[in-house]
């Protein structure tokens, strides 16, 4: 246990940018967790996750409905969620999420943005083995102390707990699981009625690389310009 080293930094946006993003994000997940399992929360631990980083982004209740509404409509876009894979410059590891209606304009434009930011885009496959997809909770810590908590958790799919702050700087706890084990901690969570933040798929990587302040910026630049495209999701990268 301790402090945990969170590797997808916030993004550059301004405040309200990166909220709208937010939202959009949200609102794309949210159709497709409609579209897959339904539109009741209560049979749909998707949508439950989806649920939980609405409130969390403070994204408005009549967005959440407006979105549910938007998937169980017959001319909603069918959102198809890809994951393409790169260098930044300095050999830092790039993983990007999205969730898009248009591949052949998603592609292009990723692979515009590697370029651009001085990268590289790599086929599937040259990256993501430096990553571990895992779920990631994050919990107000108000109340909880943390070694009591891992020893409810351990059995039911916990693999790493710490401490840690959001983009405001207030503290969180962050815990982490597999991929696989997702669903079980999530009941858990539920059950005992603990305050969840969010919970978020993440990739994870199994060793940083070191770079300097110059460094930094030229990839935070290129990450900067992949979070800003309006079919990207999320930026994972293992600089450290």
């Amino acid at each position: 246990m301790g402090r945990i080293f969170e590797v997808r930094k916030a993004t550059m946006f301004k405040r309200f940018d990166r909220m709208a993003k937010q939202f959009t994000r949200i609102g794309k997940e949210i159709v497709i967790a409609v579209k897959s399992g339904g539109p009741n929360p209560d049979d749909n631990p998707a949508l439950r996750r989806c649920y939980q980083n609405a409130r969390s982004a403070g994204m408005p209740k009549d967005r959440v409905e407006a979105a549910i509404k938007r998937a169980m409509g017959k001319d909603t876009s069918n959102y198809e969620e890809i994951l393409y894979e790169g260098y930044a410059p300095h050999g830092v590891a790039i993983l990007v999420e999205t969730a898009t209606d248009n591949h052949v304009r998603t592609v292009a434009n990723v692979k515009s943005h590697f370029n651009k930011g001085g990268g590289a885009m790599g086929n599937s496959g040259s990256v993501s083995f430096q990553f571990k997809k895992m779920g990631v909770f994050k919990l107000n810590p108000e109340g909880l102390v943390m070694d009591d908590l891992e020893l409810a958790l351990i059995d039911h799919g916990l693999d790493e707990l710490g401490d840690s702050v959001d983009d405001n700087g207030h503290p969180i706890l962050v815990l982490r699981c597999a991929f696989t084990d997702f669903g079980n901690l999530q009941k858990e969570l539920e059950a005992q009625k603990l305050n969840v933040i969010s919970a978020e798929f993440e990739w994870i990587p199994s060793t940083t690389v070191p770079v300097n302040d110059q460094q930094a910026e030229d990839i935070s630049k290129l990450i900067e310009r992949l979070e800003e495209d309006e079919d990207v999701n999320k930026v994972f990268h293992n600089m450290g």
